[in-house]
C-alpha cells in the first residue's frame, strides 16, 4: 500500500476514534492548533522536530502526516535531506530505516497524480 493510501486509511481510522471520544479530539486539535500558532519558530521548523520526533519512535503514520505537512508549509526536498541527516546521526540504524519511509513518503506525495 502507497504512502497517499495509507494516510488515507489512517484518517479514516482517526475520524472513527474522534467520534467514539470526541473530547479528547477536540482537546487534541486545540493543542495543535496552540502550538502551530506560537511565533517563535516557524511551522515548518515545527514540522521538521515532529518528523525527528517521529522516526526516533518510529511511527509510520506520523512520518506521513509530518511529510504531508512539511510540503504544504513549503519545505523543499533539500531541506528533508538535511534533517533526515541529523535523525540518522542522532539514532543510529533504525532512524536510517525510517528516514528512508519519510524520504519515500515525500517523493510519493510529491509525484504528479496519475
Amino acid at each position: 500500500m502507497g504512502y497517499k493510501a495509507k494516510i488515507t486509511e489512517m484518517r479514516g481510522e482517526l475520524r472513527a476514534m474522534n467520534k467514539l471520544i470526541p473530547q479528547m479530539a477536540a482537546d487534541f486539535a486545540d493543542l495543535s492548533k496552540t502550538v502551530k500558532e506560537s511565533p517563535a519558530i516557524s511551522v515548518k521548523e515545527k514540522e521538521y522536530v515532529a518528523l525527528g520526533i517521529a522516526i526516533a519512535q518510529g511511527c509510520e503514520p506520523c512520518i506521513s502526516f509530518h511529510v504531508e505537512a512539511l510540503m504544504k508549509a513549503g519545505a523543499s526536498r533539500e531541506e528533508l535531506g538535511d534533517v533526515l541527516g541529523m535523525c540518522i546521526q542522532m539514532g543510529g540504524g533504525p532512524a536510517l530505516m525510517h528516514a528512508a519511509h519519510a524520504l519515500a513518503a515525500w517523493d510519493e506525495l510529491a509525484a504528479p497524480a496519475g
